[in-house]
């Protein structure tokens, strides 16, 4: 019985309770594995869709409805989709059919813009939350934070009667009338200034978070010297927080350069299309009775290349801020 239980003993160390002690004892093999197979699930499930776009762009016309694009070799079916044929026009092609560039350019000029309005108010109210101190201060930001939280369509109805400058905006709780707002309808305007608004509350809470951490010396070194509130807070507190800044510019910029849903309802004229973003770019592609899903799988991969390579650029300042102000010293 003794030499029964000491069997049944080694086989419980070697089994899973082994397995257990032995990971108490040392944790960092199961943190390596938990690592490994999150960072191969993101891995696939964020390069796949851009797999399957470079699959769709390079497959001929003709043979993208043609069956399965799962290949099958000795009887058994490969799960990952491979082109049928190959003809990389698509690329050339976005660019001959539809003035694709433009709607690149819009993109770029529409989220530049918004990226510099946003960096000027959130710096100023950046500076004021995380350098003075006046009553209510805590809760303002929380009311910064709870608007960024409601969903843009809450938006839309009043912004499209206020941008459409026919009705005269009144005086709170009154039927006065204040004033009436000029027509920005299916303008520059009508787009930049929604998405000013949307990404502020995020940007002021990074910048309110690094400007809260400059040391109070530094600026009063700059105030002696002469300088404004104004002027410390761009020559001496932007530069020490340039992670920061950087930051909240990298994330309004993709933001805005992905964003459709604001502009798609603001620009409502074929006149208007011409300011359109990149997605109505590749929209234009989809007919009332074609869809052409090569050349919308292309300007896809095309569109999505200038983020690509400003993340690239810019990774390390985007980690350095978002880990960075998660600490105040």
């Amino acid at each position: 019985m003794a030499t029964t239980t000491g069997n049944t003993d080694a086989s419980d160390e070697g089994g899973i309770s082994g397995w257990a002690k032995r990971t108490i004892a040392n944790p960092d093999g199961l943190y390596r594995s938990l690592f490994y197979a999150a960072m191969v699930f993101f891995l696939v499930t964020t390069l796949f869709p851009f797999y399957w776009l470079a699959v769709l762009a390079v497959t001929p016309e003709g043979n993208l409805l043609a069956g399965s694009f799962l290949p099958q070799i000795g009887g058994f079916t490969i799960p990952l989709p491979t082109p049928k044929g190959f003809n990389p026009e698509a690329f050339i092609s976005v660019f001959e059919q539809v003035p694709f560039h433009l709607y690149m350019l819009n993109s770029f000029a529409l989220a530049v813009t918004t990226t510099i309005i946003v960096l000027i108010v959130a710096s100023l109210a950046g500076y004021v939350f995380g350098r003075l101190r006046f009553p209510g201060r805590a809760l303002l930001m929380l009311g910064i934070l709870a608007i960024s939280y409601f969903p843009p369509a809450a938006f839309v109805i009043p912004l499209f009667k206020a941008f459409a400058g026919n009705e005269p905006l009144l005086v709170p709780f009154t039927q006065i009338p204040l004033f009436t707002p000029p027509r920005l309808l299916n303008t520059p305007g009508s787009m930049i200034l929604p998405f000013s608004a949307l990404f502020m509350p995020l940007s002021i809470f990074i910048l309110t978070t690094f400007y809260g951490q400059i040391p109070d010396g530094l600026e009063d070194a700059a105030r002696v010297e002469g300088t404004t509130r104004l002027g410390a807070l761009f020559r001496v507190i932007m530069p020490l927080s340039a992670p920061g800044v950087a930051t909240a510019s990298v994330l309004t910029f993709i933001a805005v350069y992905n964003e459709y849903f604001f502009s798609s309802i603001m620009a409502t004229s074929p006149e208007a299309a011409k300011w359109s973003p990149i997605v109505g770019g590749i929209l234009s592609y989809q007919t009332q009775y074609t869809t052409q899903y090569n050349l919308m799988a292309a300007a896809s991969i095309v569109g999505v290349l200038p983020v690509v390579i400003l993340v690239v650029v810019a990774q390390e300042r985007i980690v350095s801020g978002l880990t960075s102000g998660a600490l105040k010293e």
